[in-house]
């Protein structure tokens, strides 16, 4: 499952735009009782502000999702 982090601080869920923090808590909350737990790449843009990727990162650790990282800027270039 891919997560970007966009330079305007929008969310994408695997190239869906994420209009509400609801809806990405819920998506975190299903990645984290799935079995077995979806990988999930964290994919901030190079311009991005560290508090809305520390914000997601937040939200998932709270929901209970462990199979996280964050690919570096590069990939995304």
């Amino acid at each position: 499952i891919d997560i970007v982090v966009d330079f305007d601080g929008s969310i994408y869920w695997q190239s869906e735009l994420i209009t509400s923090s609801d809806t990405l808590q819920s998506y975190l909350r299903s990645a984290a009782r799935a079995e077995p737990r979806p990988e999930i790449h964290l994919k901030p843009n190079k311009l991005a502000k560290y508090d809305n990727i520390a914000k997601v990162l937040a939200t998932a650790q709270r929901l209970g999702v462990k199979n996280i990282g964050i690919l570096g800027n590069e990939a995304l270039e």
